[in-house]
């Protein structure tokens, strides 16, 4: 069992060794794609909300 578990903890190290890390400027960029796509989706979200909450209430007569 424990030559197991040494084996994986070899063969993860060896993984790991051919990853391709991003550089600092790359991972720069993707951060601030995903907080501006975030943001975009956010406020998508919040319009359609908004407009089927009024057809709703036009519905309802509320």
């Amino acid at each position: 069992m424990i030559e197991k578990i040494g084996n994986f903890f070899r063969e993860v190290k060896v993984e790991m060794q051919k990853v391709t890390w991003p550089s600092r400027d790359e991972l720069k960029e993707s951060t601030k794609l995903v907080i501006i796509a975030t943001f975009i989706v956010t406020l998508f979200i919040g319009a359609v909300d908004n407009i089927l909450s009024l057809i709703i209430r036009l519905l309802l007569g509320w």
